[in-house]
């Protein structure tokens, strides 16, 4: 059995493992995030924590989903706010973590509607005993416009708040910012100017995931209206990643702490958000889905991958593929890489024809007697959506040349671990 060290250091606190609840509905009491850590999660970020004057009103139902060909949750639509607990429980429930679980660490997440709700939180949270402070600067179904994701676009605001949280706790801060933005960098920046240690990303994005043909509203349906609200899962992954990868290179914050969200649901995401530059990881939608127990699957193939590298601490890992993710202008444009079919695999399904035909450039023809794809070379772009949409991983890359007038070895181009499924 491989055992690895999956501890990690982030703003100065000590993780066990990178894996962290994130603020949201699987983190709303002691008893959820109590099971969370005697599952083996390494930290809980409590679910946001808000003023006492503002009281949280919750519609029903509130969730969605979005599918793809009988696949559930790719996506998942939430329309929940802020900790419905009064806040006097919500602080009772993060002493008790922290006094119960004192190798855990406890983050409270917190959102005010000005300064002064931004320092009392702060404040309060500190002397309940947790480890650092989430700044929600995002949340985009919130029913005041003084709070979210309307806050975390104003990078004035956000370096405002931010000072006042750092007037009320001394505590590791970080600002959780929203992807509801063209670009995050401006507000980020406003956050560490503000007094931000770190930065968490990225919060739910505004959708609309499903349309009710017969009502003729979204969904979910709370009598017979619906709103725009956050979107999250697996589909959001790529808009996380981006975010992150501009955070650590466009913007030239390359040693920023981040902690990652957006679509975490195996080791492979988790190993994907870390060398992009996530120190931890903050997990909702899986659990929704399988529970807290999915961490460990998530331990379990962080290990394995590390020992296949050759690595024996976590903190290696981290941002090592932001150096290879270059402007568009800087990629090697004097090559292309023909798709090869494997014929052991290839079933005869015409997938491939129909999109090349259809959606690319008419680069494969198809026998109708023997149920065969050939590939026109003479055509080819090599653009490999032949590849992504065939059902059994029968095309793959294959030769390499040089396109005509262009200098290079085809033998050095690297695609080999170029994965198309």
């Amino acid at each position: 059995m491989i055992n690895k060290d999956l501890s990690i250091d982030f703003m100065g606190v000590h993780f066990e493992n990178p894996f962290c609840l994130s603020s949201s509905p699987v983190g709303n009491c002691y008893d959820m995030c109590a099971k969370a850590f005697d599952e083996g999660w390494g930290g809980i970020v409590f679910k946001t924590i808000g003023p006492e004057h503002f009281k949280v009103d919750e519609v029903s139902p509130r969730f969605d989903e979005l599918t793809k060909e009988g696949t559930p949750f790719v996506g998942f639509k939430n329309m929940e706010q802020i900790a419905e607990h009064p806040l006097d429980e919500n602080l009772a429930d993060l002493k008790k973590l922290k006094q119960n679980y004192p190798d855990k660490v406890v983050i409270a997440s917190i959102m005010g509607t000005n300064e002064e709700d931004w320092v009392e939180l702060a404040r309060l949270v500190e002397e309940a005993g947790a480890d650092m402070i989430e700044m929600n600067l995002s949340c985009p179904q919130m029913t005041s416009h003084e709070m979210g994701s309307d806050v975390g676009t104003n990078p004035k605001l956000v370096q405002k708040y931010c000072e006042a949280v750092k007037r009320g706790s001394s505590l590791p801060m970080m600002a959780k910012m929203t992807p509801n933005i063209t670009d995050m960098v401006p507000a980020a920046k406003a956050a560490l100017a503000g007094g931000a240690d770190g930065i968490a990303t990225i919060n739910t994005v505004k959708s609309i995931s499903n349309v009710d043909l017969e009502k003729k509203t979204a969904l979910p349906i709370v009598n017979g209206k619906s709103s725009v609200s956050g979107f999250s899962g697996k589909a959001v992954k790529p808009i996380a990643l981006r975010f992150i990868q501009q955070l650590r290179v466009a913007a030239g914050l390359e040693q920023l702490p981040i902690s990652g969200i957006g679509g975490i649901e195996t080791w492979e995401d988790a190993v994907e958000f870390i060398l992009m530059g996530s120190t931890t990881l903050q997990v909702t939608t899986s659990v929704m889905q399988y529970g807290y127990r999915i961490v460990e699957d998530m331990k379990n193939g962080l290990m394995h991958y590390m020992e296949e590298q050759g690595v024996d601490h976590l903190a290696d890992l981290v941002g090592l593929a932001n150096k290879n993710i270059v402007p568009a202008e800087d990629l090697d444009r004097n090559y292309k890489v023909y798709p090869e079919i494997d014929w052991d695999k290839c079933i005869g399904c015409g997938r491939c024809f129909i999109s090349c035909y259809d959606g690319a450039h008419q680069a494969i023809s198809w026998d109708d007697k023997i149920r065969r794809p050939t590939i026109d070379t003479s055509k080819c772009v090599g653009c490999h959506l032949c590849a992504l949409v065939c059902p059994v991983g029968a095309i793959h890359p294959g030769k390499i040349v040089m396109k005509p007038g262009r200098e290079g070895d085809p033998e050095k181009v690297d695609v080999v671990s170029q994965r198309l499924h």
